[in-house]
């Protein structure tokens, strides 16, 4: 069983792994043994990265990018490799941005933005991961849905488009590649205590009633990403293909 869920000495790229989700993602890849690859915005990455390696012992690089610029995704994925040692068989896509408006009001600029960051960089992403992975015959790709995979919110368009294309994406990714030995697989998180939530819980009206409807009564953290990314990391997901994961403490069940 321990060999099972083993990911040892695996070689991970999370982007946003400097604060929320994928944080707590790139923490749980270290305490399991792996090299570890974090993309950010800003300088921070290479602070972040520097206190993980301390904390966990491990090796966590920073990487400094700007996943809303095309040229931009290719460098950033070409320079992660590299600290990688030129190999990879982990890619976990977790940035995100968000922006809300009435939809009748939604600027098209702020929709070009988010489908860009939210939707067309993990493409490129996911497209040179398989590059490499296809060659060794092998690799785990967990990309980051949401629960605005499955339905469509409100003042957030943009949003709602971009997460339900990854899950489409996932599929079709998987369907090309599942039989050549990569699992391509989504996490769909549920209602997450982060920054990009904040307008949410912050509201007691609102906070109220969205965790009335989660099974756990409570809402989720970073840690509670970390079981998840590990299995579909691991040989224990190895028949999981083109699956959309709700991490959601039973929030759909309901």
């Amino acid at each position: 069983m321990h060999t099972l869920f083993d990911i040892e000495g695996k070689k991970v790229i999370v982007t946003g792994g400097t604060r929320g989700l994928g944080k707590g993602v790139a923490e749980g890849f270290l305490e399991a043994g792996c090299d570890v690859v974090i993309v950010g915005t800003s300088d921070k990455v290479y602070r972040v990265a520097e206190d993980l390696s301390v904390t966990y012992g491990g090796h966590c690089f920073g990487v400094k990018g700007n996943l809303g610029d095309r040229e931009d995704v290719y460098r950033i994925f070409k320079e992660s490799v590299e600290k990688l040692e030129g190999d990879l068989d982990v890619l976990v896509t977790a940035h995100g941005i968000q922006r809300r408006h009435p939809s009748e009001e939604f600027p098209v600029s702020e929709w070009d933005e988010v489908l860009s960051v939210n939707l067309t960089s993990l493409f490129i992403l996911c497209q040179e991961a398989g590059k490499i992975m296809l060659k060794k015959n092998y690799g785990k790709i967990i990309n980051f849905a949401s629960m605005n995979s499955f339905f469509g919110g409100q003042t957030i368009p943009a949003y709602a488009a971009a997460k339900g294309g990854v899950a489409q994406m996932t599929k079709a990714l998987s369907n090309d590649w599942a039989a050549k030995g990569i699992n391509v697989n989504a996490i769909a998180p549920g209602y997450m205590k982060t920054e990009m939530t904040e307008g949410v819980y912050n509201d007691p009206k609102r906070y109220e009633s969205t965790t009335d409807r989660i099974a756990c009564h409570r809402w989720g953290t970073p840690e509670d990403m970390k079981g998840a990314a590990i299995f579909l990391a691991s040989h224990a997901s190895d028949y999981l293909c083109g699956c959309v994961l709700p991490v959601d403490g039973g929030y759909l069940a309901k």
